[in-house]
């Protein structure tokens, strides 16, 4: 399901530097490549209970957060990290989506644009921090206007289709 956007993601950005040396591995792959599965999101005064049921049911391990009126994107929500946080008890299963989640910083970071055309060496490079010194987990994936969530891509899904391909 496609989530509108109204806003962009703040997010780390990169201007070309940092290339991985192995981008030959990639053979020209983008992020189409990696078949990202659609973007599930969430409201952030979703019940963490009900938004941990949703991504076991999808086997996903983030969640994108919008906001329920307007669509656009405020965070997402670490699965694993949430786990952490419910058996830390620092967090309930009936406390809102919102108490846990991570809000993306709007301000004083550039937005850096992942889309389904995006080369699978720049989404690596993105993945390192490569000119910002911070690594990222995954990507949000939009249409390059940025209005639509199309998916979200993350280090695994890059590994596996590094893996998988053929030498």
């Amino acid at each position: 399901m496609e989530a509108p956007v109204a806003q962009a993601v703040a997010s780390s950005s990169q201007s070309g530097a940092g290339k991985s040396s192995n981008a030959s591995k990639y053979r020209g792959a983008t992020v189409e490549d990696l078949d990202p599965p659609p973007a599930m999101s969430t409201s952030p005064y979703t019940a963490l209970s009900a938004a941990l049921l949703t991504a076991f049911e999808r086997d996903y391990t983030h969640l994108t957060v919008i906001h329920p009126e307007t669509k656009s994107l405020l965070g997402y929500i670490s699965i694993p990290h949430l786990r952490k946080l419910l058996e830390t008890r620092q967090v309930r299963d009936d406390d809102p989506v919102e108490k846990a989640m991570v809000r993306f910083q709007r301000k004083a970071k550039r937005y850096h644009l992942i889309t389904m055309e995006t080369p699978l060496q720049d989404l690596e490079s993105f993945f390192k921090g490569d000119g910002t010194g911070q690594s990222q987990d995954f990507a949000v994936v939009t249409d390059p206007a940025r209005r639509f969530v199309l998916g979200v891509a993350t280090k695994h899904d890059l590994e596996e289709f590094v893996r998988r391909r053929p030498g």
